[in-house]
């Protein structure tokens, strides 16, 4: 049953994330949590939360929304976002914004397309975002530290290095995207700089607290939380529009066709989704589905939509 609020009313929304909540626990017991990377295999696949910050600074949550999970690729966003506010449009120089249609970590689109991404958010366009954003500000992991810091309010938000380890260890395919992008001109840093700086952000951990509120710069069309401008409202509308073609791996039309909103997946369960003008989401369970997006995060996020009648469609 829709719940849009008449014109006027405050939005019931702790009753649409428990509506969302239900969704999420039907289900249980589908999906896997990732393993491919050692130290995120040990995260509780039952585990769910989910919190919303609307635009004027308010924020609700259900289950698990303040608990901590490594973000993993939602951090793509972020790297993209602060690159877009030091360098402007240089960065599509050397990446593309065109769905990949290939899983994330694809090689063979790579070698096609002579070492320039297809998009920003399958890991050779994150590789590539890394490496400018490392040459503008010295530091790429904590230049999306800081900012998730400053915009969520966690002072103690950081990277969890047990898990940057466990990706350094078993990255031997993201090394062959660094290198091959490398070869073809596409770095201005040495390789192992761009795969220190990215294994570092990817590990961040993060609530849905924390992401839902350093999401809402997107949905306010550029303004961070503190009232200043990080970027334009055209600069927010376009990374949301890469978002909503480019940010669920390539499953993005069946995100788009059940959730109708831009969002970014991580393997490590979480999705943060963009209401424009009105809030930022995220979602969190760590059962992926066989493309490696979280199957409770997207059927909460699926129920929230419906039920609310918010979309961008």
């Amino acid at each position: 049953m829709q719940t849009t609020p008449a014109p006027g009313l405050t939005p019931d929304y702790p009753e649409l994330l428990h509506t969302a909540r239900e969704a999420a626990r039907e289900t249980a017991g589908q999906g896997r949590v990732a393993d491919y990377i050692p130290a995120l295999a040990t995260a509780d696949p039952d585990a769910f939360g989910m919190a919303l910050a609307t635009v004027d600074g308010e924020v609700y949550g259900v289950g698990d929304w303040e608990q901590p999970f490594s973000i993993q690729s939602v951090s793509k966003l972020f790297s993209l976002a602060l690159v877009l506010a030091h360098g402007g449009d240089r960065i599509w120089r050397g990446v593309g914004r065109e769905p990949s249609g290939n899983p994330f970590n694809s090689l063979v689109q790579l070698e096609n397309e002579h070492g320039i991404p297809r998009n920003p958010f399958i890991n050779a366009g994150a590789l590539v975002v890394t490496d400018r954003l490392q040459s503008m500000t010295g530091d790429a992991a904590g230049a999306v530290r800081d900012f998730l810091r400053q915009e969520s309010g966690d002072p103690l938000l950081d990277t969890d290095p047990v898990v940057a380890a466990s990706e350094a260890g078993h990255g031997h395919r993201n090394a062959a995207l660094a290198h091959f992008i490398a070869a073809h001109g596409n770095l201005e840093n040495p390789v192992e700089t761009v795969l220190d700086r990215y294994y570092a952000h990817c590990s961040i951990a993060a609530s849905c607290r924390d992401l839902a509120l350093a999401g809402r710069f997107l949905a306010r069309h550029g303004l961070r939380a503190d009232g200043s401008r990080l970027m334009t409202g055209s600069e927010a509308k376009r990374i949301n529009a890469v978002l909503l073609t480019c940010g669920a791996y390539d499953a993005a039309g069946e995100f788009a066709f059940r959730v109708g909103l831009p969002g970014k997946s991580g393997v490590g369960g979480g999705i943060v989704a963009i209401l424009p003008g009105r809030a930022a989401l995220c979602a969190w369970g760590p059962a992926l589905d066989a493309v490696g997006n979280s199957v409770a995060a997207v059927a909460a996020l699926d129920a929230f939509t419906t039920a609310s009648g918010w979309s961008v469609f």
